[in-house]
């Protein structure tokens, strides 16, 4: 997902120098008594937030920034930085106080050897694995991962709404996606492994969707927060027994501000669904809304603006 989401991580830092440089409004040589925008803020102290270079992680982190200000915070955006080779040691060094995260993707970036994989196990890994000086915030039950996915019509015939679901089907089942996932864990020899299914394959690439809704496969490997999710009328299948490595919305933020801002981040975590997610992505792929927009119309709609 990565590869495929993000630019270049010089780019990324140059990027990211470029934000940086310009979060301070104040006059640097001035003590702090003489800056009104500091003495205002709740905690006195500008909250950094940074984004990736991808339009869902750009929305959440527009959210996050939004919230801070409605609360009384003074908040510098640092949009757009790249991988997470980038923007990894300007949060771990300070220079960015607050970035939305996903729990797997992050966890393996410090342990490519986990063995956790659901939602709860990878979260408590992820707790342990970051570095002095950071802390994760609640995190959400929206994702953005990879996942086994069907059509509505096709999950209401036969009642599914979990992986395990599909040894219900009594008709041949053909699983499509890039064609590195006919190797990968969570592809065909996985679904055997941990669900006892039998799944063909097919190396449908960059038209695994529309192949899903011509029927030539019947599940699909589409990430939680593909917008055709919404818009295609798709079911993600859930995955109890942890086939693929659970990757939540998750706050990555400062140990110097955490508890300081939990309180206004940790309720946008409850109110961020995956569904919700799905349709704030659609916002801006179909509706083509900025991520401002975007951001202020989801936190007026949850009460939280």
């Amino acid at each position: 997902m990565n590869t495929t989401r993000t630019t270049i991580a010089l780019a990324g830092a140059a990027l990211l120098g470029v934000a940086l440089a310009g979060c301070g409004s104040s006059d640097p040589l001035a003590p702090p008594s003489e800056d009104p925008a500091a003495s205002e803020a709740p905690g006195g102290d500008t909250i950094v937030v940074g984004s990736q270079t991808y339009y869902s992680n750009e929305i959440i982190a527009e959210i996050y920034a939004q919230a801070l200000e409605n609360a009384g915070f003074e908040v510098e955006r640092a949009f757009s930085i790249g991988q997470r080779d980038a923007y990894e040691p300007s949060l771990e060094s300070g220079e960015i106080d607050l970035f939305p995260e996903y729990t797997g993707n992050l966890l393996q970036f410090f342990d490519a050897d986990t063995p956790a994989r659901t939602p709860d196990d990878v979260y408590a890994a992820l707790t342990e694995a970051l570095p002095d000086g950071l802390e994760a915030l609640e995190m959400s039950t929206a994702t953005d991962q990879d996942s086994y996915t069907v059509t509505a019509a096709f999950a209401q015939e036969h009642g599914l709404t979990s992986i395990a679901d599909l040894a219900k089907v009594d008709t041949p089942l053909t699983l499509g996606g890039p064609p590195e996932l006919e190797e990968r864990p969570y592809g065909p020899t996985g679904a055997k492994e941990i669900y006892g299914l039998d799944l063909a394959f097919s190396a449908t690439g960059d038209t695994t969707v529309e192949d899903l809704l011509a029927g030539t496969i019947q599940v699909a490997n589409v990430f939680t927060a593909d917008p055709r999710i919404q818009t295609e009328d798709l079911v993600p299948l859930e995955d109890p027994e942890g086939l693929f490595l659970a990757s939540n919305v998750v706050p990555i933020a400062s140990g110097d501000v955490a508890d300081e801002i939990a309180d206004v981040i940790d309720p946008i975590s409850a109110a961020l669904t995956p569904e919700g997610l799905v349709a704030l992505n659609v916002q801006s792929t179909q509706d083509q809304m900025s991520p401002e927009e975007i951001a202020s119309g989801w936190l007026e709609e949850q009460g939280l603006l």
